[in-house]
């Protein structure tokens, strides 16, 4: 049995971790060189944001939605994922990491109640 370890929205959730402010606001992370959509939060993709949308093409929504669109920082998403890979790598004997907001962990022959030491892991991944 594997347990799949997915920070949602990634790249959004690095960036929410230091600015709360972010939270329940529209906002997508651009690319090199601000071009196109690369994340979006849940917000952003209600206000039917595509992934890979050019930037020229929803700058619009800035004004009345509220939209917020940074620049991506991949030297903090990269440490975040450092972080949350390690954490994660807890739960089980062996983890493949699928990308750099995901990974699946085993957890064949691990004792106990699965449901809450993966409860536990998470927890940690907010401290």
């Amino acid at each position: 049995m594997y347990a799949l370890v997915d920070g949602n929205n990634f790249y959004v959730s690095c960036e929410r971790i230091f600015r709360p402010s972010l939270n329940g606001r529209p906002v997508v992370i651009l690319s090199n060189n601000d071009g196109c959509a690369i994340a979006r939060s849940n917000e952003a993709k209600a206000l039917g944001i595509k992934m890979g949308a050019p930037w020229f093409q929803i700058r619009h929504l800035a004004n009345e939605p509220g939209l917020v669109a940074l620049s991506a920082n991949f030297a903090l998403y990269g440490d975040l994922s450092d972080r949350m890979m390690s954490l994660a790598a807890g739960l089980g004997h062996r983890q493949e990491i699928y990308s750099i907001g995901e990974s699946f962990v085993e957890l064949s022959g691990i004792r106990g109640d699965l449901t809450e030491r993966s409860h536990k892991i998470r927890s940690r991944f907010f401290q």
